[in-house]
């Protein structure tokens, strides 16, 4: 599964957004800032090879302000946690999943080398919310289909979740979450403060499964 991820990865931090105005549509979202992402990342793939902080700094520059942080948080948390975690640890979790996340799969991005990108229609509905859809075509020609779940936030439209080649990326992460929490004797506080181990762990899991499959090639 986490081999899956980490390919469906590199497409959602190749596609998402780097700016959004208020008068933008979701499907024009990502359709422009998709494009000033990549650039940003052909000027300056080599300096960020050598200085891999720079580079986590400027993802979660460019992406922050387009990715709904709290609202994914609290989903990831759920309303079972969330309702009884303070200001301060919710901030704390979203600074932790954030630079968590960005390194696990950051690295991916550079490996990223002009591959095709198709963003398809968009679906709205009368709640704030939609879907658009995405195609990503890789080096050995396979397409990795993309969905963002978009919502407006005082005008602006932003990331809820993504779901890539079929791998829900809020569930996993819930599913995650809530594992830790049991283990932690629902500590919360030791649960956000652990969360870069749990994803170093799954990052662990992948490259073992990566190395054994190719052990069997």
């Amino acid at each position: 599964m986490f081999k899956a991820l980490r390919n469906g990865l590199l497409v959602l931090l190749a596609a998402l957004p780097l700016i959004a105005t208020a008068s933008a549509g979701p499907r024009d979202v990502v359709q422009e800032t998709t494009e000033q992402l990549l650039a940003d990342l052909k000027a300056n793939k080599e300096q960020y090879r050598g200085n891999p902080d720079a580079f986590y700094d400027s993802l979660n520059r460019i992406l922050g302000p387009v990715v709904d942080a709290d609202g994914i948080s609290r989903s990831i948390m759920t309303v079972k946690y969330s309702r009884n975690a303070t200001p301060e640890q919710m901030a704390r979790f979203q600074e932790n999943f954030k630079r968590s996340l960005i390194q696990f799969y950051g690295n991916a991005l550079l490996e990223y080398d002009n591959q095709n990108i198709r963003v398809l229609n968009v679906r709205e509905d009368d709640a704030g919310r939609a879907s658009v859809g995405m195609e990503v075509t890789g080096r050995s020609g396979a397409i990795y289909p993309v969905s963002y779940t978009m919502v407006s936030i005082q005008g602006q439209w932003m990331v809820r979740n993504v779901i890539i080649n079929g791998i829900n990326i809020g569930k996993l992460f819930r599913d995650q979450f809530a594992d830790s929490m049991q283990k932690n004797g629902n500590n919360l506080d030791k649960t956000i403060d652990g969360w870069a181990n749990v994803v170093a762990k799954a990052k662990e899991t992948e490259e073992a499964q990566r190395a054994v499959g190719k052990s069997n090639e």
